[in-house]
């Protein structure tokens, strides 16, 4: 198992934000046991996008441990579902993490504001497949292609990221944690930038959204691969028409 020693974190981040690492960061230690790998490539300074598979609802919490342990606290693309919660919106809306609004006259303003903060230095972080995954064993299945567009759209690096862990600590749809008394360890690696320079002229074409995206995922799939020490499906899990709001246990 590889730790890595905490970097400090030198850009401007909300107070609420410093506030929150405080509180969770300390229960994440304690409640889990940590594997970080990649950490070289996480730019000390500047913006840069990073993607990750997102298989848990906890995941993100364990991605912004890596990330914050690397000293570049994440500003998520999350749902709009989830500023309407009490307590959470707020919360979320304090943080400055960016509401995404699909399917409506809103959604490019998610798209705008991600660019924003990226031209502030800020790390922007996505889960690019949008929701829990649905392959039944866990891979990361195919991503909406916005991820592509804002890489393209605003020239910033996209680091990709796999996972692979948080399921031990609550598992897809389940309603309460487990395996809390084992600290069940956290894989977190991170990859080299993913290419795209052969797509950057064509940053308002959606073919080259889609391909973009879809190699990033190739790279999250590729070393989620590596620390589940197993091989991918050949062609990621599709979701099907009524499979978005169907909630089945893993």
């Amino acid at each position: 198992m590889t730790t890595v020693k905490r970097r400090p974190i030198r850009q401007r981040v909300p107070w609420s934000y410093r506030a929150v690492i405080g509180t969770l960061r300390p229960v994440l230690m304690g409640i889990t046991r940590r594997d970080w790998s990649g950490g070289e490539h996480i730019p000390a300074s500047g913006a840069f996008i990073v993607a990750s598979n997102h298989y848990s609802e906890v995941d993100p919490l364990m991605l912004a441990h890596f990330l914050v342990d690397h000293g570049r606290p994440p500003f998520f693309l999350a749902k709009s579902s989830l500023f309407a919660v009490p307590v959470l919106g707020a919360a979320l809306r304090s943080l400055e993490h960016v509401p995404v609004h699909r399917a409506t006259s809103r959604a490019t303003d998610a798209l705008a504001a991600a660019r924003a903060a990226l031209a502030e230095g800020k790390c922007i972080a996505i889960m690019p497949e949008g929701t829990l995954t649905r392959d039944p064993d866990l891979w990361p299945m195919k991503a909406r292609p916005g991820v592509g567009r804002l890489a393209l759209t605003s020239g910033a690096p996209v680091v990709p990221v796999g996972q692979w862990g948080a399921q031990e600590v609550l598992a897809r749809y389940a309603r309460r944690p487990g395996n809390l008394l084992r600290r069940p360890i956290q894989k977190v690696r991170a990859g080299p930038p993913v290419d795209l320079s052969d797509l950057m002229a064509r940053k308002d074409d959606p073919r080259a959204h889609a391909e973009a995206t879809a190699r990033v995922m190739a790279a999250v799939t590729g070393l989620v691969a590596e620390l589940r020490g197993e091989t991918p499906p050949e062609t990621p899990y599709e979701m099907k028409a009524g499979e978005r709001h169907r909630r089945t246990s893993s």
